[in-house]
């Protein structure tokens, strides 16, 4: 039993020397595994990697309002035959008002109906067939933002809402520049399609809006973010000192009540008790004096009361017969020597033209006029 024990020893030695090490694995920065390579794609799912195809068959339908019926019964055959492609059905029931899409036997990708579920979705939502067959791309996906419930006021949904369009749909085509992502606002609902980081923050730039958040504060930001992004030395330190830090302007500050009542310090021992009047007219001396004696006080009281209204009511009278404040007299300033007016001179204006007759010439001039009319009968 030794020898054999001994005999199995040597030989787990023996393996343990010719077992070749395995290497230890190198240590590597955690921000590098999280981050995405550059250029990077996710490779295509093929029939290969599954070539038995799927067990069951899955359907998914969704309703369409009345408005889309004409365009979805024009684009329909578009819709079956970029569905047809990925072995999927799809059946339009104009009666019922909904879009049915189920897997066949030759159907491979399993993932491929909820793309065909989102696609009919968005079709359903207004969007238009082109930016919808998008989502059955791998590296596209949608999400479809629920609005309507977030702000209960109809006047201020709506405004909140053309605030996310902007003039003439400015902003929303900026977040779509921004984020790489095609936005559709429709009804009560915001239809986005584009890459999962970009859905990210479309999704919270259009909750922001609804909390009456103005969208160019979260554009702003992600226009920080986008020139962030092209430096390598910075993508794995944190932006936080290089964004902005907003801050609410119009804070709805409490309406604070005219008579402010201010607490008093805690006692435990009761407050005194108030003196009643007889202890009133023990301390003043009243409470001695005969009945006659209070009486005359009362009276005089009345007395001094009435004497001082009556003051009042004379020194009122007397202010109708105090008379105002006259203005000082102003004495008219002297009429200065360089505006008079020469008399003599407006005078032998008037003689002249009462001399000149209106339209005709004066006598000077007519005399002229027949000396030269004479020169020029001699000349002829």
């Amino acid at each position: 039993m030794a020898a054999s024990s001994f005999h199995g020893l040597a030989q787990a030695n023996g393996r343990s020397e010719f077992r070749p090490k395995q290497p230890k694995p190198e240590k590597r920065d955690e921000s590098e595994l999280l981050t995405v390579p550059d250029g990077w794609k996710e490779p295509a799912f093929s029939k290969e990697d599954n070539p038995r195809g799927l067990l069951e068959e899955s359907s998914f339908a969704t309703l369409f309002p009345k408005y889309r019926e004409a365009y979805l019964k024009e684009c329909w055959p578009l819709v079956q035959k970029a569905l047809n492609e990925h072995h999927v059905n799809a059946t339009l029931d104009l009666i019922e008002g909904s879009m049915t899409v189920c897997t066949t036997k030759k159907t491979f990708d399993p993932y491929i109906i909820i793309r065909a579920r989102d696609l009919i979705k968005l079709l359903a939502r207004s969007v238009s067939f082109e930016q919808a067959v998008r989502i059955l791309q791998d590296d596209v996906a949608c999400d479809i933002i629920k609005i309507g419930s977030l702000v209960r006021n109809k006047e201020r949904f709506v405004k909140r809402r053309q605030r996310l369009i902007g003039p003439k749909g400015s902003t929303l085509k900026a977040l779509e520049l921004l984020t790489n992502c095609y936005i559709m606002v429709q009804g009560n609902t915001v239809s986005v399609i584009g890459p999962f980081s970009g859905l990210k923050e479309v999704r919270k730039v259009v909750l922001d809006t609804m909390k009456n958040i103005h969208p160019i504060y979260n554009i702003k930001t992600l226009m920080i973010k986008r020139e962030l992004a092209k430096d390598s030395e910075l993508r794995s330190q944190s932006w936080e000192r290089f964004l902005p830090q907003f801050k609410h302007k119009n804070v709805n500050k409490r309406k604070e009540p005219k008579k402010k009542t201010v607490k008093k310090e805690y006692t435990p021992f009761p407050p005194p008790q108030p003196e009643s009047q007889i202890d009133k007219e023990l301390a003043s001396g009243e409470y001695f004096l005969k009945a006659s004696q209070k009486k005359r006080q009362k009276m005089e009281a009345i007395k001094a009361k009435q004497a001082e209204a009556l003051s009042k009511r004379q020194e009122e009278r007397n202010k109708a017969f105090i008379p105002p404040k006259e203005k000082p007299v102003v004495k008219p300033k002297e009429a200065s020597t360089e505006n008079k007016i020469d008399v003599a001179a407006i005078k032998e204006k008037i003689k002249k033209a009462k001399n000149k007759k209106l339209g005709a010439l004066s006598a000077e001039e007519v005399k002229l006029k027949m000396e030269a009319d004479e020169k020029k009968k001699k000349k002829k």
